[in-house]
């Protein structure tokens, strides 16, 4: 008699996850109808400004986006492609979760702020009933919540990468254009998480949930190179691991950049941001030795990176073309710019490995 062949694991495929997001939208819907009705109730909100529709909006889209990264993150495990996950320490999970999730609901709520600001500038002067009001805030964050758990729920280093990009240049930008002082840039660009205001928490907590994305992001990274280095693409074998290690370096200094303002510590904060440029130096200078294997062209574009860092560090002092300012903003554009282009190459080089390595099987 032979014995009966182990069951195959249950998957989850991208249909049950396209009808999970549908019914967390119209459960996300429900919940918010119920409560825009209590808040609005007898009131006519203005688009944007104290309990409006715009703010209640962001409000709700924030505490539901969270909840809902969090749920499909989670039950996404078993996606096929993404089980991965399931072998992740406890720590490590709730790491990646919690990064993941916040910077999907502050994406989605910037967003918000953003339409609904143009709104109100579009249409001034209009007033809102109570019904209409809960409905379009109920109609948003259902939205919200479906992206949210659609994007969470297939999560790869390319788009993470993307979000990464997306998240830090939004979340600036909304700092830079709503700061309390309109000539912060003549001085630094850490000036703007120095007023004490929502601009300046808005600029510090975009760069602790940077930090952590970029912490998140090693994981997902040192999985990618594992895979290279197991199909004979890289040569070293201690590179997945060194790598990650520096990203996560370089991920707890740019939070501690947020954490540690200048208006609270120079010190901490000096050696937050000099300790984050240096991680990145080292990588770019040590990634022909540790990634050895990647092509050849590769190597001269980072050797690019870092001709482009070299002189605008040159046209900040003695040139005093630049500002610092402006050097700074260079400065993480170059860094942020590197770093997808590197991801763009590793899953490149992933995804060709992947058709050769099974011919060889």
């Amino acid at each position: 008699m032979s014995a009966t062949p182990p069951a195959a694991p249950a998957h989850r495929t991208l249909l049950d996850v396209e009808s999970e997001a549908f019914a967390v939208a119209i459960a996300v819907a429900g919940v918010t109808l119920v409560v825009g009705g209590f808040l609005f109730a007898g009131t006519n909100p203005p688009i944007w400004g104290g309990i409006s529709l715009g703010v209640a909006s962001a409000g709700s889209i924030l505490i539901a986006g969270v909840i809902v990264a969090y749920v499909g993150y989670w039950r996404s495990r078993s996606v096929l492609g993404q089980q991965w996950r399931l072998e992740l320490k406890p720590w490590k999970f709730i790491v990646d979760a919690t990064s993941v999730a916040l910077v999907h609901s502050v994406l989605a709520v910037l967003a918000a702020i953003a339409t609904f600001l143009l709104l109100q500038l579009s249409f001034q002067g209009v007033v809102l009933d109570a019904p209409f009001t809960t409905i379009a805030m109920a109609t948003v964050t259902a939205l919200a919540g479906y992206w949210i758990y659609i994007s969470v729920s297939s999560i790869t280093t390319p788009k993470l990468s993307s979000l990464l990009v997306l998240f830090m240049t939004f979340g600036t930008i909304t700092a830079m254009a709503t700061a309390s002082d309109p000539a912060w840039w003549e001085y630094h660009f850490s000036q703007l998480g120095t007023f004490g205001d929502r601009s300046s928490s808005l600029f510090n907590l975009t760069l602790i949930i940077a930090g952590f994305l970029v912490t998140t992001f090693a994981l997902y990274l040192q999985r990618d190179l594992q895979v290279l280095v197991d199909r004979g693409v890289l040569k070293k074998a201690h590179a997945p691991r060194t790598v990650s290690i520096v990203f996560v370096i370089m991920g707890v200094m740019l939070s501690c950049v947020g954490v540690f303002p200048l208006s609270f510590s120079i010190l901490l904060h000096n050696t937050s941001a000099i300790g984050m440029a240096v991680a990145f130096l080292v990588l770019l200078f040590a990634s022909p030795w540790w990634l050895t294997g990647l092509p050849g062209r590769f190597f001269v574009v980072s050797f690019a990176f870092a001709a482009a860092l070299i002189v605008g560090a040159l046209l900040f002092y003695p040139v005093q073309y630049f500002n610092l300012t402006a050097y700074e903003l260079v400065a993480f554009a170059i860094i942020f710019a590197w770093i997808a282009i590197f991801i763009r190459y590793i899953n490149a080089l992933t995804e060709e490995a992947a058709p050769a390595a099974a011919v060889a099987a």
